[in-house]
């Protein structure tokens, strides 16, 4: 199974802005993606899984699984790395925002035998997939999973669906950065730590705030 892992070298995570600056914007992106790329490298090896990052901009970045760089958007770039033909091997999407995913949260992904398998992000995105069928081909606008659901059913593709909380979390606004906090088992939770970032509760709610000291 071929894994792609799409990333946004350009402009990361613009919705933090409030929180970081560019340059922390894009340190931090790295580390999640970078523990994105060790879960998936410590999956079972009968899985037969090779992992190409891809990176969407004009320029590569240095990592240790080949890249590939691709400066279209997202939706198009992906479907140009879906199955096209019944003897392709499947090709899973998995998003490099996922700061929480562990290799046991991947193993869940890959195992149903469906056509397509999806794992919803929250509010309506798709934060990962399998894909099998080579009629399938992906549409990130909007709602994408159910979207992606529609086109399934359009096609015929047999279809599963994978709740996992470490996989429905994709990092993209300060509160998303509580769950990275709390949850996070990699270079992305110790990063925020090493910044200053920590947890702090108020009337029951639990936020981040920074230490500027």
């Amino acid at each position: 199974m071929r894994v792609v892992v799409p990333f946004d070298a350009e402009r990361p995570k613009t919705r933090l802005a409030a929180l970081l600056d560019e340059a922390e914007r894009a340190a931090f992106a790295r580390a999640m993606l970078d523990d994105v790329l060790d879960a998936l490298s410590t999956l079972d090896s009968e899985r037969r899984v090779s992992v190409d990052p891809l990176v969407l901009a004009t320029t590569p970045v240095d990592c240790d699984a080949p890249v590939a760089v691709d400066d279209r958007p997202l939706t198009e770039a992906v479907n140009a790395r879906l199955p096209e033909g019944a003897d392709d091997d499947p090709v899973a999407v998995v998003m490099a925002d996922l700061a929480l995913a562990t290799p046991d949260a991947l193993e869940r992904l890959f195992e149903p035998d469906a056509d397509v398998v999806l794992a919803p992000g929250r509010g309506g995105g798709t934060n990962a997939l399998v894909v099998r069928d080579a009629d399938f081909r992906v549409d990130y606008h909007g709602a994408s999973f159910r979207d992606h659901r529609e086109i399934a059913r359009e096609v015929g593709a047999t279809l599963a669906v994978v709740d996992s909380v470490r996989l429905s979390t994709d990092v993209d606004e300060s509160a998303d950065l509580v769950e990275v906090l709390l949850h996070g088992e990699g270079g992305a939770a110790e990063w925020l730590r090493d910044a200053g970032f920590e947890l702090a509760t108020d009337e029951g709610r639990v936020e981040v705030e920074r230490n500027s000291g």
